[in-house]
């Protein structure tokens, strides 16, 4: 399966959304071979000015690929396009989930390809739309040692990836990177809003804290998010709490307790169930921590 140089290989990518699009736009440019789908059409349509192919079908999209990329929604929405376009896949070929799922779900889909002679690596990423667009995400893969050294190339151009385990643990790697994202997420909406009404500059806060030990990619980005009202969706609120809820399911199997992260995944379930807050970036928790201090949101 592998001896095959991966810039002069075919690859499909299934799911041009928030994340997937500048991650395919990142392969077009470094002259990949690459063909694109998603459920929407013209959301994928101007990935063609970068080089790349736009196929109506993913069983078009498939054909003849020798690396399939799926960046989805869920692991089930995964498996159902699995389930579609087997008959399509090439022998050999190496498919790579960068959707975010639960770890028995990338098992799942490992054996299912498995058996039609394709391998499988589970590399979900970490770093928002910003990462996605500089090319600087955090990816962590799951599979065999030989896949990922077959993958570096096209991971390569969309990040940082890191072997992490074998099949499943990329997967478990995300969750624990959520249960940080999350976690933090929260402090720095306490810290930003205790900054705000005792008196003192939130910019100024982030400015004298950077580069001490409680500086952050989400204190800056999202404690600035947080102060100056800008909620447009970088990372969903309702795939956080996705992860959150996949992430407790893990704990469960696992006999653990995770307090912080329980109470997080509630705030964050308030705010996506009853607070309308399910496409807005996840830093809306904030907006949260505002209602629970009887203010306006």
């Amino acid at each position: 399966m592998g001896g095959r140089r991966m810039g002069s290989q075919k690859v499909a990518l299934l799911g041009t959304g928030l994340m997937g699009f500048p991650m395919a736009r990142n392969l077009a440019q470094a002259g990949m071979d690459l063909t694109v789908w998603n459920r929407t059409r013209a959301k994928a349509d101007p990935l063609a000015e970068c080089g790349a192919r736009v196929v109506d079908t993913t069983t078009e999209a498939v054909t003849g690929a020798d690396v399939v990329i799926t960046m989805m929604s869920d692991g089930p929405t995964v498996l159902s396009v699995i389930d579609d376009v087997k008959g399509a896949l090439s022998e050999g070929a190496l498919w790579i989930d960068m959707s975010s799922t639960k770890p028995g779900e990338a098992r799942a889909q490992a054996d299912v390809l498995a058996g039609i002679g394709v391998a499988h690596l589970d590399a979900p990423v970490s770093g928002g739309t910003k990462g996605a667009e500089a090319a600087s995400l955090a990816i962590m893969v799951g599979g065999a040692a030989e896949n990922v050294k077959r993958a570096e190339p096209v991971l390569s151009e969309m990040g940082r990836p890191v072997h992490v385990g074998p099949s499943g643990t990329g997967q478990l790697s995300k969750l624990c990177n959520q249960t940080i994202v999350a976690v933090t997420i929260g402090a720095v909406a306490e810290a930003m809003l205790l900054a705000q009404e005792g008196g003192a500059d939130p910019a100024a806060l982030r400015a004298a804290l950077k580069g001490g030990f409680a500086d952050s990619t989400i204190l800056q980005q999202h404690g600035e998010r947080m102060t100056t009202g800008n909620f447009e969706p970088g990372g969903l609120s309702k795939f956080q709490l996705k992860d959150l809820n996949n992430v407790l399911v893990e704990a469960e199997a696992a006999n653990l307790k995770l307090p912080m992260t329980q109470g997080v995944r509630d705030r964050f379930a308030h705010f996506v169930d009853n607070m309308g807050g399910a496409d807005r970036d996840h830093s809306g928790l904030y907006l949260e921590l505002r209602e629970q201090n009887g203010m306006d949101t």
